[in-house]
């Protein structure tokens, strides 16, 4: 099998790679960015997804595209988000009918869904986007149904967010946090459940999805799972550096997080403060039944171990930019102010 990875360079993206390339696949990578643990073998398309030549060269002679690049919630910018998440995606699907690709797996998100009005959510709710990263990937999901209605077999992938060894982004600053002994807030008194999913097991399910024969959806996430509060709480007694949990109210802090974020004075993103004090959970038994897949990590072990990550890389880390938001750290901001008042 040859498999294509858009977005290989990136965090998840170098993950999926390995995990296809210890299962016998051939594969190539499709990025702006060379990696510089790219292993020997696998041959790099540097080019944009925006172009559609490029994705079209790159794609030619090719099983399985694994499509992944996507402008993140951190981006904030609404013309990357319809350029690259909504036209990128629409360029991969007219070069998988191009080139006869066998399969289509698109990695989609969780905030398609917005804020959902019952948990768990099932692949048959209908997505309510309620913020504009959320929109475009739900506009290039409905990319996708419409190319499979052309005989093109795609599987989408909804992830919840996504934890690992090495993921950084917006948890270097909560394990930053941590590790100098800060406390770190939750909305109200945190009760809202929330999942996450490990990378690996991400990368497990979208390998089977891309074996299966068949256009459908599913949804990917933590199996033991619990509230925001616990989470953190036990992550603050295993690091053991003082830090304590601490509650904020609600309101006042969602306002904050957005007029902070829309005056650039943030790295958080639109979507950061709509869900982080909400409850969503996912109902992950279609992947279970259908592909006999199950997740290996709770949100406990995959946050012990993303943390341990940080401790061990964390210089490295604070010196270098990585290639991808989701493998840099972040600055701060207005956000190193807040520890002042918890």
């Amino acid at each position: 099998m040859k498999a294509l990875i858009t977005g290989g360079s990136g965090y998840f993206g170098s993950l999926l790679l390995r995990k296809l390339m210890h299962n016998g696949y051939q594969c190539s990578i499709f990025d702006i960015n060379d990696a510089q643990d790219r292993p020997v073998g696998v041959e790099f398309y540097q080019g944009d997804i925006r172009d559609k030549s490029s994705i079209l060269r790159a794609s030619q002679g090719v099983d399985v595209i694994h499509h992944n690049v996507a402008q993140v919630p951190l981006a904030k910018d609404h013309q990357l988000f319809e350029s690259v998440n909504i036209q990128g995606t629409k360029n991969v699907l007219e070069a998988a009918v191009i080139n006869s690709v066998k399969k289509v797996i698109y990695t989609s998100s969780s905030a398609v869904f917005g804020v959902p009005k019952v948990n768990p959510v099932t692949e048959q709710a209908v997505p309510t986007p309620m913020e504009a990263y959320g929109e475009a990937k739900y506009e290039a999901e409905k990319l996708c149904h419409a190319y499979a209605t052309r005989g093109v077999d795609i599987s989408i992938i909804r992830p919840r967010t996504i934890m690992g060894h090495g993921r950084l982004g917006i948890f270097q600053i909560l394990f930053e946090w941590i590790y100098q002994g800060s406390n770190v807030p939750v909305f109200d008194q945190g009760a809202n459940i929330y999942q996450f999913v490990h990378a690996d097991d991400l990368a497990e399910l979208c390998r089977l999805a891309g074996e299966q024969q068949g256009s459908t959806t599913y949804h990917c996430d933590a199996k033991e799972f619990a509230s925001m509060r616990a989470v953190l709480t036990h992550l603050c007694a295993v690091a053991k550096t003082g830090s304590r949990v601490k509650s904020v109210p609600m309101a006042p802090a969602i306002f904050a997080m957005k007029l902070t974020s829309l005056l650039g004075l943030s790295p958080l993103g639109a979507y950061h403060s709509l869900m982080y004090g909400r409850s969503m959970y996912f109902d992950i038994s279609k992947a279970e039944k259908e592909l006999n897949w199950s997740p290996k990590y709770s949100n406990n072990q995959m946050f012990e171990e993303s943390y341990q990550w940080y401790l061990t890389h964390r210089e490295e880390v604070l010196r270098s930019k990585g290639s991808s938001q989701h493998r840099s750290a972040l600055k701060q901001g207005v956000l190193q102010f807040v520890q002042w008042f918890l």
